[in-house]
């Protein structure tokens, strides 16, 4: 008692001092507020590990989740309902620059998998996934458990505003810092605790709690753009404004959020692009539903 009480003065008295800063481990909480008789809906928020990131050739080796209920309305997490956390074996030798990241080793997954029905009654009645990089996950999931396509989805990396918070990295462990918190990284399980708390949080310069103002991006569309036919002297200028080069469909393509967002990069496209020219894009749409997967929306070309 007399060492905790001790260690409470100091903690005290680092956090007083204007020079010091304190950063305590994230506990793993069952509960962040009373259900005050609100209609609750229930979340989930995923983690994996893999082999690599290549989605074609690697595999799934661990899935963490975290089962939760919050308010739609402010974001507030209530209790933590249940946990998952299985390993499965890729049926090939895990990486050793893999390992290296997650620390799960050929011997940890030996004769190990998934249990599927355990995945699809764990997310009954779910909402919302969340996932921070929710286009590395969303798209290993849907190719090892097809359930994962039927579900909303949410993104924490790409979906919340993190630089117009004034939080320079979107990096979950540099996030945890900058709101005091660490963990120990990239095991699932581990991972998934600390993304829900903080989705807890509040932005720094909205005052918005994370989860709530990634529930108000959730219901905009994604509009995937294709810059078809642009001249090869563009190039750099669309590399400059993070267009990407599609090999196969050879095009720079962006993706933005929002009808005013889309109309914005529409006419970027038509003046700094296209010198004001009739021309024809193509616009992919996607919603939450497919949204970070690699599903196709519905598309369709548009002169501009």
């Amino acid at each position: 008692m007399m060492e905790s009480s001790a260690v409470n003065d100091a903690v005290q008295l680092l956090d007083a001092h204007p020079d010091y800063r304190i950063i305590r481990r994230i506990q793993s909480r069952t509960a962040f507020a009373g259900n005050e008789a609100r209609h609750l809906l229930r979340g989930v928020v995923v983690d994996t590990e893999t082999t690599g990131i290549n989605a074609d050739k690697d595999a799934i080796i661990e899935l963490g989740m975290v089962l939760f209920e919050y308010d739609e309305k402010t974001g507030q997490a209530y209790r933590v309902l249940a946990t998952f956390d299985q390993l499965e074996d890729p049926g090939f030798p895990i990486p050793a620059e893999s390992t290296a990241v997650h620390g799960i080793t050929d011997e940890m997954v030996e004769g190990r998998r998934i249990d599927d029905e355990e995945v699809a009654r764990f997310l009954e009645g779910v909402e919302l996934v969340v996932a921070h990089n929710a286009k590395f996950d969303r798209v290993f999931l849907e190719k090892r458990l097809p359930i994962f396509e039927s579900l909303p989805w949410g993104c924490s990396l790409s979906q919340v505003d993190w630089n117009g918070e004034g939080i320079g990295s979107a990096k979950l462990d540099y996030i945890a810092y900058q709101y005091g918190f660490f963990y120990e990284a990239h095991r699932a399980e581990e991972d998934c605790f600390a993304l829900l708390e903080i989705l807890q949080q509040k932005l720094p310069r909205s005052g918005m709690r994370v989860l709530q103002s990634l529930l108000e991006a959730l219901p905009q569309k994604s509009y995937q753009i294709y810059a078809t036919g642009s001249p090869f002297e563009t190039k750099d200028i669309l590399k400059a404004r993070s267009y990407r080069w599609d090999a196969e469909k050879k095009s720079w393509h962006i993706t933005v959020m929002g009808d005013e967002a889309l109309k914005a990069e529409v006419a970027w496209l038509k003046s700094s692009v296209y010198n004001e020219k009739k021309a024809r894009v193509e616009i992919e749409v996607h919603n939450c539903l497919t949204r970070f997967s690699n599903r196709s929306g519905n598309r369709a070309a548009r002169e501009i």
